[in-house]
Order: C-alpha cells, then sequence, then structure tokens
C-alpha cells in the first residue's frame, strides 16, 4: 500500500513537473485523479493553468492562491469534511466549473462556506457547479466583477432556519454578476449588503426565510426572478435606485415584495401572486411602481409610514381579500404620476390609473376610465374586513346607498388611497392563471 501511494506521488509530481516545463512558454493543463494530492496540483499550477479533477470524491479544506481555472470532470466532489472552508479563493482571475461542493463546517462565526471568495479575488467565476449542505453557499466578500451562474444551492436542510447560512452572501462588493441560480432550503437565498451596480437576473429562489434580502445597496438590477415558497419574496431595505423588473414573486407565507426605505427606485411588470401581502410599503418616496400585476394575495398592498410622492400607475389589483391597507394621517392619490420637479403635486387629468377588480364605479362615455374615483378603505371596505359574509350583499342597492353615505359625509371616513382615474379592464389578461399560488398550508 506504501509503494502503491509513493508510485502515485511520484507519478503525479513527474506528470506535474513535465507539463510546468511544457507550459513555460503558455498555460497547462494538469489533470487529477482520485488518490492524488489535489492542494499539490493546485499549489504546482502556474498562473493561467487549469486543473482537470477526474471524477471522484475529494476530501480537504484547499486554496486556489493563483489565477487558474479549477474545472471537474463528469462532476467531482469536494467535500470539506463538516470543517472549516470547503474551497477558499484568495487569488483574483479564478474560474471553478462543474465541480460538487461540500461538507463545509457549521461555524457562523467563521462564516464556513462551501466556497469562500475572499477579499481581493476579485472577477472570480463560479458556474455549473452543485453546493450542497454547507452552512453558507458562496461567501465573497471585498471581491468585485464576480459571475455566479449556472449553480444549484442547497443549505443543510435538516438545521432550523437560524442555524443555517445563506445560499449566496454578498458583502462589499460591487459589479456583481448572480445568474440563473437555483438556491433553496438556506436561510436567505441571496443576502446582499453593501454592494452596488449588480445584477440578480434568472435565478430560482425557494424554501428560505427570504428569496433575497438587500441592504445599503445602491443601482442594481433585479430581472426575471422567481421567489416562491419562502416566507419573504424580496427584501430591499436601506436602498435606492434599485430598478426591480419582471420578477414572479409568489406563494411566500409573508410578503411578495417588500419595500423598506427606499428612494428613487423603480418596480415594474412583476407578478405578486397568492402571498399574505403582495406589496409591504414602508417609508418609501419617489418611486415608480407601474404595469404590475398584484393578484390573489391577502392582502394587496400594506402601505404605511408616510410612504408618499410615489407614482403608482397601470397596475392590476386583481382578486385581493383586501386590496389595499392604508395606514396614514391623509389621502395618498395613486394613478399619477409624480412631477419630476420635487413638491409639485401631479395634474388629476393626467393620471392613467390602476385597474380594481372592487370596483363599481361607471363608464358612461366608454373611454375605459370609471367615473368616479375608487377609494380604498371606505366605510363598506372596513365593514367587509370585519364581517366578511357582508361581500354577498357588496352590489346590492343598500350597500351601494352606504357608500354613497360614507363619500358624503366625510366624518365616517378615514384617510385613504385614492385613484382618481381608475381602468375599467385589466392590462394582464392571463391574471388567472396566477390564482390559489398560495404557500403550501394556507
Amino acid at each position: 500500500m506504501k509503494r502503491h501511494r509513493f508510485q502515485h506521488g511520484l507519478a503525479l509530481l513527474l506528470t506535474l513537473s513535465l507539463l510546468g516545463a511544457a507550459g513555460a512558454a503558455g498555460a497547462t493543463t494538469l489533470r487529477v485523479h482520485p488518490g492524488e494530492s489535489l492542494q499539490q496540483a493546485l499549489d504546482a499550477a502556474a498562473p493561467g493553468d487549469t486543473v482537470e479533477l477526474a471524477r471522484g470524491r475529494y476530501v480537504g479544506n484547499f486554496v486556489l492562491s493563483k489565477a487558474i481555472t479549477l474545472r471537474g470532470l463528469n462532476r467531482p466532489t469536494l467535500s470539506g469534511a463538516q470543517q472549516g472552508d470547503t474551497l477558499s479563493v484568495t487569488a483574483p482571475d479564478v474560474t471553478i466549473d462543474g465541480l460538487i461542493v461540500s461538507d463545509s463546517g457549521d461555524s457562523l462565526k467563521d462564516q464556513n462556506a462551501g466556497i469562500y471568495i475572499h477579499p481581493g479575488a476579485h472577477r472570480a467565476v463560479v458556474q455549473h457547479c452543485d453546493l450542497t449542505y454547507n452552512l453558507f453557499g458562496l461567501w465573497i466578500e471585498k471581491a468585485n466583477d464576480v459571475r455566479i451562474e449556472g449553480n444549484l444551492i442547497t443549505g443543510k436542510r435538516d438545521y432550523n432556519s437560524a442555524q443555517r447560512g445563506n445560499g449566496i452572501q454578498l458583502y462589499n462588493t460591487t459589479g456583481a454578476r448572480i445568474l440563473r441560480n437555483n438556491i433553496g432550503f438556506v436561510r436567505d437565498a441571496l443576502y446582499i449588503d453593501v454592494s452596488h451596480h449588480a445584477i440578480f437576473q434568472g435565478n430560482k429562489l425557494h424554501h428560505s426565510r427570504y428569496g433575497s434580502h438587500y441592504m445599503n445597496s445602491y443601482y442594481n438590477l433585479w430581472e426575471d426572478n422567481d421567489s416562491y415558497y419562502n416566507r419573504g419574496g424580496l427584501a430591499l431595505m436601506e436602498v435606492r435606485d434599485q430598478v426591480v423588473r419582471g420578477n414572479r414573486t409568489w406563494g411566500n407565507s409573508d410578503h411578495g415584495i417588500m419595500l423598506r426605505t427606499l428612494q428613487d427606485s423603480v418596480v415594474e411588470n412583476n407578478i405578486i401572486a397568492g402571498n399574505e401581502r403582495g406589496l409591504f410599503i414602508y417609508d418609501v418616496e419617489y418611486a415608480t411602481l407601474k404595469g404590475n400585476l398584484i393578484v390573489g394575495n391577502r392582502i394587496g398592498v400594506h402601505l404605511s409610514a408616510g410612504s408618499t410622492r410615489n407614482t403608482v400607475e397601470g397596475n392590476d389589483f386583481i382578486g385581493n381579500r383586501e386590496q389595499v391597507r392604508y395606514v396614514g394621517a391623509r389621502d395618498e392619490v395613486w394613478g399619477c404620476a409624480v412631477p419630476k420637479e420635487r413638491g409639485k403635486a401631479p395634474d388629476p387629468s393626467q393620471c392613467a390609473g390602476n385597474h380594481w377588480s372592487n370596483y363599481l364605479g361607471w363608464d358612461r362615455n366608454g373611454d375605459g376610465i370609471g367615473d368616479v374615483p375608487y377609494e380604498a378603505n371606505d366605510m363598506v371596505d372596513r365593514l367587509a374586513w370585519r364581517y366578511p359574509s357582508l361581500k354577498l350583499l357588496m352590489a346590492s342597492p343598500a350597500i351601494q346607498a352606504l357608500r354613497l353615505v360614507g363619500q358624503q359625509f366625510p366624518v365616517l371616513r378615514v384617510p385613504s388611497v385614492i385613484d382618481p382615474r381608475p381602468r375599467m379592464q385589466a392590462a394582464h389578461k392571463q391574471w388567472s392563471e396566477w390564482r390559489d399560488k398560495y404557500f403550501p398550508g394556507q
């Protein structure tokens, strides 16, 4: 056995030395097989080389300290044996491709990860890998222009949520590209803090606390992602200059999209379906919400904490049990664009309006715009929330008269969301496909 190991080691050293000599004028490819030392090959490789890993299982805590490519052939496995980081990247311009990376340690204090990208390891690429049963799938800190693409990331799903790490953790980065990953059974699928000018596109985020958890991050694009069966789909907190476009967030047990302390951002053309709260908007100013489908949520929009001076137009609010839950000291006008000149009031005649499935007004001239404003949270709505059986009489003359009385006697009303020019028809003709997308068990 000792002679066999010695022969393997000698063969590896001879191969590395020959390839190194051959590659003096250019990059070389080093091949590692089961039973051979992966770390020895990584240390022997020169910047620009490729280390190819044959199918098998390699146990250890490996370090990539040079600008090389580590590529798996037929999906070999790196196992950290439940200790430390399975694979650490300390050099810039590293590529990791086609591996199964598993079994990191479970120390939250030490931030154990399947792949830990250290400060200064700029332009790292991790693609087409499976990161399984790690505390954190990827921890990326102070490394710019990384690209994380096409990976499957699952956590230690037998741990309680608070004991797990996040799927991908971005801290103090710029220019990250997080593309087409499938992440689930972690604490937060994506956790982003102090990370700017990033793109998050085409990801599937599910069965976690938050699909995505943003804080203190600016100038990011969130596009074409699916967030489902989480506690919260997308949480944007203490951020500005975000674009949230064309996503689907559904079946989350709390909110679909949370906007908390957000400014100067665009949330458009998203589908928000079957959540406890579709949109939770708290302390938001100078944001644009347009073209979204908010359907089948228990609460369509929960609006509070002085969220004002926002443009909310061209959205469809359909079949939400409670369209708007508003907490405020004065009426909030939706359906009108906020003028670019801050401090100037919108012109109601230019309002585009939203569609409300419970609107009971009329359109006498057939222009597609209701002739009377839509008012959320009026006296009839509040009675219906308190006594759900009242909805059976919603179209009756008595209920219509009660609504009219509430409009004529302001003492009976509370501050509300007002849409001066509600649209009679929904823009999303296929909205019924998104009904009944509730969290399992709800």
